[in-house]
């Protein structure tokens, strides 16, 4: 038996880290929401007790360092599973981006398996399992748009923003989200206002969702790495409503309302980003 399951990136629409907490890690305050670039999994049930994953993609890593084997690995000792899979990932979302893409296909393999296994488990109990994966396992299970606490597992769906244009743009290099926090600076940081972030998607509006939008690790990626503000300068001048970066980064994005301001970003990029892509914002749950 095969099954197909679709992973979707994220974006974050805010990004505010609180404290560092006991535990070691920070206390975040985020608002994410779901975009039209997605990967795409396949996955095969094996007789055999053993996990396989394999993708076309030099990028992504086999065996116990990716996501997707984990989240198998932890659903199977969670449940007691002795049976096994076959993963198949075929990457369309940037890798170590900032936008999710291996905790968004560990949401997908949980979700997969729980119809390929017959597990009957509500996405709840999913996202609970995919918090012992990674911190934005649990968001990704959902889907959507929420309001997201703690780590990132503790989720306030909201409703889908407004339908608009999101171009995405990758330079190439990579950046290490742990190294992002390390040096971030608590006590100099400019926090965004995510309450008014979530009345800006509660009352539907464009506009102030544009004009609240903040990432507080922009501060150390956009110092360490000047393609990233190089690339947000350019969407400003080409005419985006809002700049961002995503995540720890590197990627940035430009929300855009008009087909042809999405046109004047997205070509004006192609030019010296290999890594480009308009897509829509997705911001619903989709029925998996």
């Amino acid at each position: 038996m095969k099954l197909h399951v679709k992973a979707p990136a994220k974006i974050n629409l805010t990004l505010d880290v609180l404290h560092k907490r006991t535990d070691g890690y920070h206390e975040l305050e985020m608002v994410m929401t779901t975009v039209d670039l997605a990967d795409r999994l396949e996955l095969s049930r094996l007789e055999e007790d053993r996990i396989i994953v394999h993708s076309e993609s030099r990028f992504v890593p086999s065996g116990e360092r990716n996501l997707a084997y984990q989240a198998a690995s932890v659903l199977k000792k969670e449940l007691n599973v002795k049976k096994g899979v076959e993963i198949s990932i075929e990457k369309h979302i940037p890798v170590a981006a900032g936008l999710a893409g291996g905790s968004s296909d560990a949401a997908a393999v949980l979700r997969g398996l729980n119809r390929l296994w017959d597990l009957r488990l509500s996405l709840r109990e999913l996202a609970e399992i995919g918090a012992k994966v990674g911190s934005d396992v649990p968001f990704c299970v959902y889907g959507g748009t929420a309001l997201a606490k703690g780590r990132g597992e503790i989720l306030t769906p909201l409703p889908p923003p407004p339908s608009c244009w999101v171009v995405l743009a990758k330079p190439p290099i990579g950046v290490s989200t742990a190294e992002v926090y390390e040096n971030l600076s608590l006590e100099q940081i400019d926090h965004p206002n995510t309450r008014q972030m979530v009345d800006a998607i509660l009352n539907n509006d464009y506009d102030s969702i544009c004009h609240n939008i903040g990432n507080v690790l922009e501060s150390v990626t956009l110092a360490r790495h000047p393609e990233v503000a190089e690339i947000k300068g350019d969407m400003k001048r080409f005419g985006a409503d809002a700049v961002l970066m995503s995540g720890s980064g590197p990627t940035v994005y430009a929300l855009a309302r008009h087909d042809s301001r999405m046109h004047r970003i997205y070509n004006g990029l192609r030019g010296f980003c290999h890594q480009v892509y308009a897509v829509r914002i997705l911001g619903k749950q989709e029925r998996y």
